[in-house]
């Protein structure tokens, strides 16, 4: 019994002390936003490598969750002889949850892992060391620009998934399916309000600093091997989406 609860208890602590120092890290990173000299050229080049780079996949990505949304829903809707508000329920669907969340995943999958793998092989190959030796902090100099491009990249990226997706489900349902014009676009605008874009909006924020909070401790603290790395990456991978998923819940319940 008293094993059982020395595991436990060393379990406990362990958590504690790992949500501890990525909390640190994360305000550290932060903080090192305000403190001269300011690495400008760093944002844009970060925000190319999260945001433009992630285009492609969030194209193709919401394009067939707005094509599914609407084949599906059009089918559903039928029964109850409500095709009109097809639009609705595609639009409301994509701007509250789906464009966030799975913007988010896409995004973590490709640029997270990225992002891990970047900063794991620095440390391997020791070039967070050196910055540290020419009197650069390695924090500044590398998690911070990536930690405020993803909140300024996640956002536009959620967008372009939400106006994509709404695109996919209008091809389908107006042009395939049938669907009136004017009801897909009318009831949509009916339905869709301010809290919906805000909400979407606030979850897009906080996803991209989650992913790229994540994404950059596991690789700043990751073993220093090749095996450490690519533990590392997949580790951060597996978290982020794990941990997207969790705060979605609790800031719909919030929102709603």
């Amino acid at each position: 019994m008293l094993t059982l609860l020395a595991t436990v208890g060393r379990r406990v602590i362990d958590l504690v002390r790992y949500w501890g120092r990525s909390g640190i890290f994360l305000c550290t990173s932060i903080a090192y936003a305000v403190v001269p000299p300011f690495k400008v050229r760093s944002y844009p080049q970060q925000m190319q490598m999260i945001g433009s780079r992630s285009l492609s996949i969030i194209l193709v990505t919401g394009a067939f969750t707005g094509m599914v949304l609407s084949l599906q829903g059009y089918h559903t809707l039928a029964k109850f002889g409500s095709t009109g508000l097809l639009g609705s329920a595609v639009a409301l669907s994509i701007i509250r949850e789906l464009g966030p969340v799975l913007a988010a995943l896409m995004v973590t999958g490709r640029a997270g892992s990225a992002i891990t793998a970047e900063i794991g092989i620095m440390k391997i190959t020791e070039q967070l060391n050196a910055l540290e030796m020419m009197a650069v902090n390695p924090v500044k100099h590398v998690v911070t620009p990536k930690i405020f491009a993803g909140l300024i990249s996640l956002p536009i990226l959620t967008a372009i998934f939400d106006l994509t997706g709404i695109g996919g489900g209008y091809v389908v349902g107006v042009k395939l399916l049938g669907v009136n014009e004017g009801a897909y676009f009318g009831e949509m605008v009916r339905a869709v309000e301010f809290m919906d874009i805000y909400g979407g909006f606030v979850k897009s924020l906080v996803f991209g600093l989650i992913i790229t909070w994540f994404c950059s401790f596991i690789g700043y603290t990751a073993v220093g091997t090749t095996e450490g790395v690519a533990r590392a990456t997949t580790n951060a991978v597996v978290s982020t989406s794990v941990m997207i998923l969790i705060t979605d819940y609790i800031l719909t319940s919030f929102l709603l």
